[in-house]
């Protein structure tokens, strides 16, 4: 029997343990979070859930579903709070998942040792912020917090907050603060309408294929009606203002390539800001576990949803931001074909053409919202990019034209900017950008921030004491 372990309990890791287990695979499904869901399903703990959780969430029914089915399946292993903090090779070139269960700060997590057939890696992604002057201020969240709060908390981070940023992210988390009581004052769209148009117009007849987001479009442009939320294009939060936490917002206008527009600056009164600028694919264990990770920075996978390492599958937003939709066709592919099956069985014929429509999708979705050239503009000497060690841009520019520097490695060492204790998950693009920016020729040493052989934090002892259990799948007992 096949043995498949599937990193990541969102949507693309649900479908994958789900298809794997119709061919009959031992699935072993790991979480960090002590809830499956992921991200997009995010909700309260059992002991206390929401009146109508179906309210809150597109795509409820799937979700149950799909849990409801792995939980009474004994051939799938569901293991939550599993931090995974590190892959190895075999010398077989197979995947050794190396996995600690229990609470993320607790002394005594038990240790695993997985060494299944086949690897399936569904980690997702994170929002990635553009910082700008204040953003280190108490009261300033990306949207991605803003929401997990709002959803699996039922906490509002703030009672006037401004949502900016870009992509059709901010309309969700703008419904979400809604919902919990705050007063949504705005948000803020950074790419123009005729860029907008440019991204989403050509070739209508594509969007036929996802259609269900219209309904979804509707949905959250109905709750802005209801708590009257404006919605502006054309312009960024470019500056936060307080003491001890957000008293003010900076909002102007930008030009196409997100330059503030002088003379259209105006202040907002607010006491958070939620701020998205898109999203950075969490790689960390795709690098550790050797895949291929293209230009755009996604893990190259083929038909199969198979890496550059033959027995390590990659689905959801590792490998493209797709939303929900392409997260489920992925996954369902990719645990099909871990398991031993094919992309062209007609089991998953209807899988696999979702997944060229929002392949589709994704790409109109970066032609659309993706990050333009100009945003620096609005950055001043003194705007802080890593917040974990107060570096600031003046530092990292001066810095990096001082010592020229044409590495990455080099430019954190001397700097200290992506050091902290985040290791560089909230800066670490921006520095590349930065730095690639002030270096003659642009950065040539191909170091990534994502780069983490221990890809979360482990206690010495945990380092130190003997492994409890060396393989938590006996493959020749199955």
């Amino acid at each position: 029997m096949t043995s498949v372990v599937i990193i990541g309990a969102g949507p693309a890791g649900l479908a994958a343990a789900r298809a794997a287990r119709a061919r009959q695979a031992a699935v072993t499904l790991l979480d960090s979070s002590d809830e499956v869901g992921g991200q997009y399903w995010r909700h309260l703990p059992a002991e206390r859930p929401a009146e109508r959780e179906s309210l809150l969430h597109h795509g409820w029914s799937t979700f149950l579903e799909l849990r409801e089915a792995l939980e009474a399946d004994p051939g799938c292993d569901i293991v939550t709070s599993a931090q995974v903090w590190a892959i190895e090779r075999d010398a077989n070139d197979s995947p050794v998942v190396h996995v600690l269960v229990g609470e993320p700060d607790g002394t005594d997590r038990s240790q695993l040792i997985l060494t299944p057939d086949a690897l399936v890696l569904a980690t997702g992604a994170h929002d990635r912020t553009l910082p700008f002057p204040g953003w280190q201020l108490p009261g300033v969240f990306s949207a991605g917090a803003a929401q997990a709060l709002a959803k699996g908390e039922r906490v509002a981070v703030g009672r006037r907050v401004v949502v900016a940023g870009a992509g059709p992210f901010l309309l969700p988390v703008a419904a979400a603060l809604a919902q919990t009581g705050a007063r949504v004052v705005g948000v803020f769209e950074a790419s123009r309408v005729r860029g907008l148009m440019a991204g989403w117009l050509p070739q209508p007849h594509k969007l036929m294929g996802v259609a269900g987001k219209t309904g979804e479009l509707a949905g959250y442009l109905l709750s802005h009606l209801h708590h009257r939320i404006p919605y502006r294009t054309g312009h960024a939060v470019v500056a936060a203002h307080g003491t001890d936490r957000v008293e003010s917002v900076t909002v102007a206008r930008v030009n196409a390539d997100w330059s503030p527009i002088p003379g259209t600056e105006r202040r907002i009164r607010a006491d958070a800001v939620c701020v998205s600028h898109g999203f950075t694919p969490r790689l960390e264990l795709a690098i550790a576990a050797g895949c291929n990770i293209s230009a755009d920075r996604f893990v190259t996978v083929d038909a199969a949803q198979r890496s550059t390492v033959p027995t390590v599958f990659a689905a959801g937003e590792i490998t493209g931001i797709g939303g929900v939709d392409a997260a489920l066709a992925e996954g369902t592919l990719a645990g099909h074909c871990a398991a031993g099956g094919s992309p062209t069985d007609p089991t998953v014929a209807r899988h696999e053409k979702k997944r060229a429509v929002y392949v589709d999708f994704a790409a109109r979705l970066e032609r659309a919202h993706g990050i333009r050239r100009g945003w620096t503009a609005w950055l001043k000497n003194d705007t802080t990019i890593c917040r974990c060690e107060d570096v600031s841009y003046e530092t990292i520019r001066t810095t990096t034209e001082a010592t020229c520097a044409v590495g990455l490695r080099s430019v954190k060492l001397t700097t200290r900017a992506g050091l902290g204790i985040c290791q560089g998950r909230m800066c670490g693009r921006t520095l590349e950008d930065l730095a690639g920016r002030s270096a003659p020729g642009g950065l040539i040493d191909r170091v990534s921030t994502d780069r983490r052989p221990i890809a979360a934090p482990v206690r010495l002892g945990d380092l130190a004491r003997a492994h409890d259990a060396t393989a938590a799948i006996p493959t020749d007992s199955l």
